[in-house]
């Protein structure tokens, strides 16, 4: 059985935000790289990736979200990526994948697309 990949774009806030779902593996990731090049291009370089829905990801997925990093920073954008605690079943698969290799800590991880795509300016307190 065939797993639907699909990766949506809309904007946010002054974000371009690529929804991706499905599997993020060596057949799949180079979707998603050149969907963020053909972002880039337009000139978007705030970036939100909302890996929500990713219920699988490999290292080829990994190196496209590194290279990605990559990309943005060459020109001076911003790249956050979306990563509940829960979903996609049991907990994001890609937050273990990225925890087990130690790159999480290369990425804005954010919960939501509500708090990815805010410019938080500290806590709002009275």
């Amino acid at each position: 059985m065939a797993v639907t990949f699909k990766v949506t774009g809309v904007e946010q806030g002054g974000w371009a935000v690529l929804q991706v779902s499905g599997e993020l593996d060596l057949m799949t990731s180079p979707v998603l790289r050149q969907r963020v090049h053909d972002v880039v291009a337009e000139g978007h370089h705030s970036l939100v990736v909302d890996l929500s829905d990713v219920f699988f990801c490999d290292s080829s997925g990994v190196g496209v979200l590194i290279a990605v990093r990559r990309l943005i920073r060459s020109c001076q954008g911003r790249l956050r990526l979306i990563l509940p605690d829960r979903g996609a079943e049991d907990g994001s698969h890609v937050n273990r994948v990225l925890g087990a290799l130690g790159v999480r800590r290369l990425f804005d991880v954010h919960p939501d697309l509500g708090s990815a795509t805010t410019d938080e300016a500290g806590p709002l307190s009275a």
